[in-house]
């Protein structure tokens, strides 16, 4: 039993030892991830009052129950201090980061590699919040069983070599949410295809590979595009983007329909990344 897994079934005890008069569960993912619905009925002389509490008792069911898409933050590992990954996962934890977002690279599919498995699973024991992992990889077939673990959403790219439906099946059937990225090159219309099948679709607005790069506005135009086919088919899935983010282009991007933001240098290198995120969350604007 993974610790995540014994620390929600603790907060389930604690919830239960209060007294709470209904509880009802909702067994995601073959039981994986919960989402706990407390009924906690509260009388008085006057009126009967009813109170639905959701409380999100596994970091990998909160990827299933933003309905509303608030924004959220993901801070890149890529670009904090390896030698310290400790002590920058609590940094941006304690900086109101919502997630953590890990980069890995084969040196294949884009001209770097980053790090391994090893070192996700490190960064996700040290992480109380969920843990996003972006695949970078040619073939994510091969590859994405030995990140679902420590990972509570798995991303892959749509120019990978395998079969792209089927991997992103397969990553579901682990009880993990599955994304899809597609590079700037991409056209939109390729990924398309899929968007009634995932959790996340990541637009890249950088070529994939190396951080520090210039902001791509014109991927902003995906971005309105998927925003559009998910309101008008009422699906779910979360619009992000990756690559040259800080404050001005995160409230561009959210303007454009973005909802969850992932930024590296412009939030590890900040004096104060709790402002920083902040900032960042707070460039909501009108559509």
């Amino acid at each position: 039993m993974s610790r995540a897994w014994r620390q929600n079934e603790e907060r389930l005890s604690s919830f239960r030892g209060r007294g709470v008069l209904g509880c009802l569960g909702r067994h995601c993912f073959g039981g994986k991830q919960v989402l706990e619905v407390l009924r906690v009925k509260l009388r008085n002389r006057w009126s009967a009052t009813y109170f639905w509490i959701f409380s999100l008792v596994s970091k990998h069911a909160q990827f299933q129950c933003n309905a509303m898409f608030p924004t959220l933050i993901a801070p890149s590992l890529l670009a904090c201090n390896f030698g310290k990954l400790n002590e920058e996962v609590l940094r941006a934890q304690n900086a109101g980061a919502d997630w953590l977002h890990l980069d890995v690279m084969d040196g294949h599919f884009v001209d770097n590699i980053s790090f391994g498995p090893a070192f996700v699973s490190a960064a996700a024991l040290a992480a109380k919040i969920p843990v996003d992992t972006h695949l970078m990889v040619s073939r994510p077939d091969h590859y994405f069983p030995r990140f679902v673990e420590s990972s509570a959403n798995i991303t892959i790219h749509v120019e990978s070599l395998c079969d792209v439906e089927s991997t992103l099946a397969e990553i579901r059937k682990t009880g993990r949410t599955c994304g899809l990225s597609l590079r700037p090159a991409t056209p939109f219309e390729v990924v398309e295809p899929y968007l009634e099948k995932i959790d996340l679709l990541l637009v890249m607005t950088v070529e994939p590979g190396f951080g520090g790069q210039s902001f791509k506005r014109e991927m902003l135009e995906k971005v309105r595009r998927a925003y559009a086919i998910r309101a008008d088919n009422r699906l779910s899935f979360r619009i992000q983007v990756d690559g040259g983010i800080n404050q001005e282009t995160a409230r561009e991007s959210i303007a454009a329909g973005v909802d969850t933001l992932v930024a590296g240098t412009s939030l590890f290198n900040s004096p104060d990344m709790a402002d920083a995120v902040r900032s960042m969350r707070g460039g909501e604007g009108s559509r």
